[in-house]
């Protein structure tokens, strides 16, 4: 099992785009229970990695609560930066 962050990275690989909830969604069942998947924390780790260049903002919209939802998304040359970093 990789660490939570090296997994949530991964998940970007596919060039799928994904907002924080889709992504701990696909996660729940094996990392539910980490301190570091409550929703502050996966937010902090999203946008250290999009600081970092391994995935970029794709757009945003407002959910039913009117709460602001980002989403990700990784190009080629990010893939290849995260596959570089994760084997």
């Amino acid at each position: 099992m990789r660490p939570l962050f090296q997994e949530v990275l991964h998940l970007y690989t596919d060039g799928k785009e994904r907002s924080r909830q889709m992504v701990q969604d696909e996660l729940r069942d094996v990392y539910g229970n980490f301190k570091a998947f409550k929703d502050h924390q996966m937010d902090e780790a999203l946008h250290t990695a999009m600081s970092n260049g391994l995935i970029a903002e794709s757009h945003w919209e407002l959910d039913e609560n009117g709460k602001l939802v980002m989403f990700y998304q990784s190009d080629q040359d990010m893939i290849d930066l995260i596959n570089s970093y994760i084997k």
